[in-house]
């Protein structure tokens, strides 16, 4: 993972590759203050997947870390997702439209993580 940005619209950081560490290093560059979210999720996921002995809960922490990660590497499209979001929990007016837009920008963050 790089350093560098692709201008000031574009990503702060690469995509990272999808194993815990490198998760938590993205996570700690572009938004530390979720670092102790990141390792209780990842102990949980670790502690369940021993217990059910299965990768299944492990995934899902990679899978919803690296949607995380390729949100929130863009400024802009960060702030949307939140200003949506905010939207459907205020429950003022019909959040059919932002429903679908959050849906979509958790759809195109799957695809640029891979998953």
């Amino acid at each position: 993972m790089s350093a560098q940005s692709d201008g000031p619209y574009g990503p702060l950081i690469p995509m990272p590759e999808l194993t815990p560490d490198a998760l938590r290093a993205a996570v700690a560059r572009i938004a530390p203050s979720r670092i102790p979210a990141l390792t209780q999720h990842l102990f949980e996921a670790t502690t369940n997947a021993q217990q059910a002995q299965s990768l299944a809960p492990l995934r899902a922490f990679v899978h919803s870390w690296a949607v995380f990660i390729a949100i929130e590497r863009h400024p802009a499209r960060a702030e949307r997702l939140r200003e949506l979001e905010r939207i459907v929990d205020a429950g003022e007016q019909d959040p059919s439209e932002a429903i679908t837009e959050i849906r979509a920008i958790r759809e195109a963050a799957e695809a640029e993580a891979g998953l």
